[in-house]
């Protein structure tokens, strides 16, 4: 009897034990469907997905100055192309016109914390604020309410991530790097891009406004992206926003119904 009585409690801390696992890793974002951002006990961002359709993102950190937006957006229209701008809250209130042709051309508004620091670096309370004053910002001047969120430096941890799902954020990284921002010119942006062994269905590719080529390359890039058969769409519309799964590299997969 004290066997089986030592075996029974063995179990129910056994089981405890699983449910708090689970719990830390599978996030309740919409009805009763659970999604896990969790890979091998770590949690991590979508940086892209797996999917039949021919299709990528084109993405846009605004961190820095706004010369360029009116260029960028001119481009994007004239190529019949949305994409998702994930703005910092600094540059939300210095260019709330940019701010506000961006929604008005259909683009997706994403966040981009406060103020581009490291989010790992900082306490729980702080990345929440981080992540809400923007938001806020954003929601009362153009009534978007963001739930995309791009995180600094690649910068996170297990907090940060399960942070940003509880203020109702999907962390979104990427899977091809243009490299823009290094100023190597026109051309290494397009053969950066193009060249990435990474560039497939369901890859998400970044790029920064207010960097110094990136405007002349973006004609170019588009058109070649074209030739290569790719439709380009916004983040919001080529994510699973439900019942799905992350691989090790943080490639998003659907979960299989069960029948």
């Amino acid at each position: 009897m004290k066997e089986a009585m030592r075996r029974l409690r063995n179990y129910g801390i056994f089981v405890s034990m699983l449910a708090v696992a689970l719990l830390g890793s599978y996030q309740y974002l919409s009805g009763y469907t659970t999604v896990s951002n969790n890979v091998n006990g770590k949690e991590m961002p979508i940086c892209s997905v797996e999917t039949k359709e021919k299709k990528v993102a084109l993405t846009f950190e605004s961190a820095w100055g706004d010369e360029d937006i009116a260029r960028i957006l001119e481009i994007l229209k004239k190529q019949e192309v949305r994409a998702t701008f994930f703005l910092t809250g600094e540059w939300v209130e210095k260019y709330p016109e940019g701010v506000k042709a961006i929604r008005d051309a259909g683009h997706d508004i994403g966040n981009h914390s406060e103020s581009h620091r490291s989010m790992g670096s900082l306490n729980e309370e702080e990345q929440k604020e981080e992540i809400m004053s923007v938001h806020r910002k954003v929601e009362e001047l153009t009534g978007v309410r963001m739930d995309l969120f791009r995180l600094p430096y690649d910068n996170y941890d297990d907090t940060v991530i399960r942070n940003l799902q509880s203020c109702g954020y999907y962390p979104i990284q990427w899977s091809v790097n243009s490299l823009d921002w290094k100023e190597y010119g026109v051309e290494n942006i397009i053969e950066t891009v193009l060249g990435c062994k990474d560039l497939k269905n369901g890859a998400i590719i970044l790029l920064h406004n207010g960097a110094k080529y990136t405007a002349d390359a973006l004609d170019g890039l588009l058109t070649e992206l074209e030739k290569k058969g790719y439709e380009m769409v916004p983040v919001s519309e080529l994510i699973y926003k439900k019942g799905y799964y992350l691989d090790a590299a943080g490639r998003q997969l659907k979960k299989k119904q069960r029948r």
